[in-house]
């Protein structure tokens, strides 16, 4: 199936990809852009622009445009490689779960710095012995008085060096079954008692952080939602996280260069691109009906592995097409090492057939 785009969402991709491929021009270009490329400058661009938001409700000082606007312009400035790092998680996940969740001083205090781009954002999930497996977690946070009193470690914490805040999901009691007693607490990154240590990955990249919470003192008020029962809340925010457009495009850019460079005369090589724009296809559509609410509850565990193991089909044609080239250390070997990472962020494709056979299809375990 192929769609056809309005004569006004034409333009606005048009528009995104030119904001794109400017700031690339200005702020250099990065490999899965929205993970990997840090510009504040570029997001308070785009807060300017009305696209931090773009979809919130306007009551809330969002857009209330159609999400489909949304996929446009995040499709267009990932492809390309635009550095939106700074704002994408707040953007695509924050500022939902606090107009769904929050309450109204919480939205009236954290929404606005969102919106304008001046906030960034980090997501307090993984732990060492609790990586999709998030039931399992152990940081916890203890009520003392008026404050939480939080202690343990999380990982995999993309931006955690240079964020202002931390969404954190921990554990304020152990009373039940594992999925109980796990709540949502805003966590301000320069509270005494946090210590962040930047990972450096195979692939040169510093996003990802290791993050201690050592007696870190939050005002009892930053608590999002309701106490203990927050695991529905953290499951809505991965479906935010699972269906969009950049777990598709992250390394579309390198993709377009070796298709350039590839040997189409060789027709095996034509049948590999056929196979891979298909799949590109059928992805899009993936995500357009997560974007329109189309699919299932919980189909996003199968948009997201669909979609991630596509890319992971795309490093390695680029590798293949460009032969002993790309042992020579520069962004496509970059971009092919980080490769793997597609199929294990947000979830491993092993738990996403697992959510999708036990949720979606109602297998037995």
């Amino acid at each position: 199936m192929d769609f056809t785009w309005t004569p006004a969402q034409q333009s606005l991709r048009e528009q995104a990809r030119s904001v794109g491929v400017s700031a690339v021009e200005r702020f250099g270009r990065a490999n899965d852009s929205w993970i990997n490329g840090w510009s504040k400058e570029f997001a308070l661009e785009l807060g300017e622009l009305g696209w931090i938001g773009l979809t919130w409700p306007t009551e809330f000082g969002g857009g209330g445009r159609p999400p489909i606007e949304r996929l446009i312009i995040g499709e267009e400035l990932i492809k390309v490689g635009a550095p939106i790092g700074s704002m994408w998680f707040a953007d695509r996940q924050m500022g939902p779960t606090l107009i769904t969740y929050g309450r109204p001083d919480q939205q009236a205090e954290f929404l606005p710095s969102i919106l304008t781009g001046a906030s960034t954002w980090c997501i307090g999930m993984s732990e060492p012995n609790a990586g999709s497996d998030l039931a399992s977690l152990k940081t916890q946070a203890v009520l003392d008085g008026d404050d939480w009193v939080i202690n343990g470690q999380k990982i995999w914490t993309s931006f955690g060096a240079v964020a202002d805040f931390c969404y954190l999901i921990c554990r304020t009691s152990n009373d039940g079954p594992p999925h109980a007693g796990i709540s949502e607490i805003i966590v301000p990154m320069n509270s005494p008692g946090i210590e962040v240590r930047p990972i450096t990955d195979m692939t040169t990249n510093r996003h990802f952080c290791e993050v201690f919470f050592t007696d870190v003192r939050v005002p009892a008020i930053n608590l999002v939602g309701v106490e203990g029962n927050a695991f529905k809340q953290t499951m809505r925010q991965l479906e935010h996280e699972r269906g969009g457009i950049d777990r598709l495009v992250s390394n579309y850019a390198l993709y377009v260069m070796a298709r350039e460079r590839a040997d189409t005369t060789d027709p095996r090589v034509r049948q590999q691109i056929a196979r891979l724009e298909v799949k590109y296809q059928i992805g899009r559509i993936l995500v357009i009906r997560e974007t329109l609410r189309q699919a299932p509850a919980g189909f996003s565990a199968a948009t997201k592995c669909f979609c991630t193991e596509h890319e992971w089909d795309v490093a390695q044609f680029v590798m293949e097409t460009l032969g002993a080239q790309a042992t020579l250390w520069d962004q496509t070997t970059q971009g092919f090492a980080y490769g793997p990472g597609y199929t294990i962020m947000g979830g491993t494709s092993n738990v996403m057939r697992n959510i999708l056979g036990e949720r979606v299809l109602g297998l037995p375990k």
